[in-house]
Order: C-alpha cells, then structure tokens, then sequence
C-alpha cells in the first residue's frame, strides 16, 4: 500500500487575504487536517467553506495523536497540519512529527505561505541577508537573561517572537545586557493595527512604557560594532590564508570562510574581491 502524504500548510497571521490557492485546494483535498486548536483553526475552514475532518495536535497531545496521525499516513490516508497562524514547526508544534514521517519515509510536502519571522525582516530596513532566529525567549527572567547573554558576540540580525506582555521586560534586559543597539519591534503584522518601531533599545522602550502593547509581537536587534567589526577581521584573516597562502581558487574560498565565519556569501565574496584586486 502506498503511504499518505503529510502536508505542512502555512495559515495567514493575521490578515485572510494572505491565504494561497493552493493552501485552501490542499485542506479541501486531504483526508484529515491536523489543528494546534481546532477551535481556531475551525474558524478559518469555515471562511473558506472546508469542511474536512479536523483533529488536534498540539504540544502537551503529541505523543499520542501523533502515533495516530502516522498510523493514518501509513494506511495511505494524506494529512495536512497546520498551526495557528503562520507556518508549522517554527516555533510551533510539529517538528517530532516531522521528524518521525521522514524516519518512515513518508512523503512531507511543504506548502507556503505567511511566516512572522521573516515578514518583519522584509521590512524592519535590517540587513537581511544573514540572520539567526531564536524562537521565543524564555518566559523566566534568569533563563532569558542567561540566553540574551550568550548571544552577545552574535554578529547577525538577532530575530525573536515575544509576548507582548513580556516586552519591556525584555527590552530591559537587553539594554543591561547587550547595551543600547538599534533594534525593530514588529507588532500585529498584517492586522489593523499593524506597526514597527525602530530605533535604539532606550528610545523604543521609553516609548512603549506605561502602554497596552497588545499582538504577536517580533523582535530584531542588530549586532555590535564590536562584533561587526571582529567578523570583519576573521573574514579578511580567513580569506589571505586560503587565496594567497595556500592559493585555493576564488570560488572554493568564499564557500569556506562563509561555512567557518558563519557570516552571509555575499559579504564573503565581496571581502574576497577587495583582497584579490590589491
């Protein structure tokens, strides 16, 4: 018997329109479509007239529902999961059901769409061609102090999810912690009320103070000088060892110091070309 098919569906986050022709034929097409909250995903179907079979997954049901939910695939039955709002598995359930579909070789077919994290990016006016996404900080304030102190040296974009209700704790953390970096703040993007506020740590946090802050809120901070600047030098130190030292081509250069200096190509490949044209 041939296994079913496990769809990753992205889900507007806010605003209906964002929702693909493909997305709404997918859920209209598969045998049972897996919900983080069915109640709320129930709302969506019904506003695109779907009325497929609907069950739950979500953290604390995981285990169980998602030995079931494999059971189904592997009886030729095809699944669509989707979270509440944006794209499965980042930051949200379904990684270990994933993970556990491809174990068996069952199909997984992504199927795109709204993504917060990346949205904000397009236009917070960051550099955005290297990043790294941290997911949701801890709730604890000696666990989230402890993981914005680690990130100190990062020499990319910082993105994070927040709760609104833990905002300007937060933004005092940072600026104790990393200081007073350029940050943007993206709340309720696509919605109504959709805004960005952008400017030094100490600025956005005095403006927000004392406020409702209300919506799913993204939080983007830009590395330091300091860490800018030392990821400068590796690069350049990294680039004279392997094109004039040990006199590797131009190509397999860049694609090693970008592997080691974790830094984005195109920064690399345009250090290289400063160094070769000396």
């Amino acid at each position: 018997m041939n296994k079913g098919t496990l769809y990753i569906v992205a889900t507007p986050i806010g605003n209906l329109e964002d929702m693909t022709f493909r997305a709404v034929r997918i859920l209209r097409e598969v045998d049972l479509i897996a919900a983080e909250d069915t109640r709320h995903s129930r709302k969506l179907l019904t506003h695109f007239g779907i009325t497929n079979s609907l069950t739950s997954y979500f953290d604390h049901n995981k285990q169980v529902k998602g030995g079931l939910i494999l059971e189904k695939l592997c009886q030729g039955l095809s699944v669509a999961l989707v979270s509440d709002a944006g794209t499965p598995c980042i930051s949200d359930p379904g990684f270990q059901l994933v993970r556990d579909a491809v174990k068996m070789e069952i199909p997984v077919v992504p199927v795109p769409g709204a993504c917060a994290a990346v949205a904000a990016l397009s236009a917070s006016g960051l550099p955005t061609d290297s990043y790294a996404f941290e997911g949701f900080l801890p709730s604890r304030k000696g666990k989230r102090r402890e993981k914005i102190s680690s990130l100190c040296e990062e020499k990319r974009v910082l993105v994070f999810y927040e709760s609104p209700n833990r905002l300007c704790d937060t933004l005092t953390d940072i600026l104790e912690l990393l200081g007073d970096r350029t940050i943007v703040v993206a709340r309720e993007i696509t919605k109504l009320y959709e805004e960005f506020l952008r400017g030094p740590v100490s600025e956005v946090l005095h403006g927000i103070e004392g406020k409702m802050v209300r919506g799913e809120i993204v939080l983007m901070i830009l590395p330091s000088e300091k860490a800018a600047a030392a990821g400068t030098g590796e690069i350049e130190g990294l680039l004279e060892k392997y094109l004039c030292s040990e006199g590797i081509s131009l190509k397999d250069a860049v694609r090693r110091v970008t592997q080691e200096s974790g830094q984005s190509k195109s920064r690399v490949y345009e250090a290289a070309l400063q160094i070769k044209n000396k």
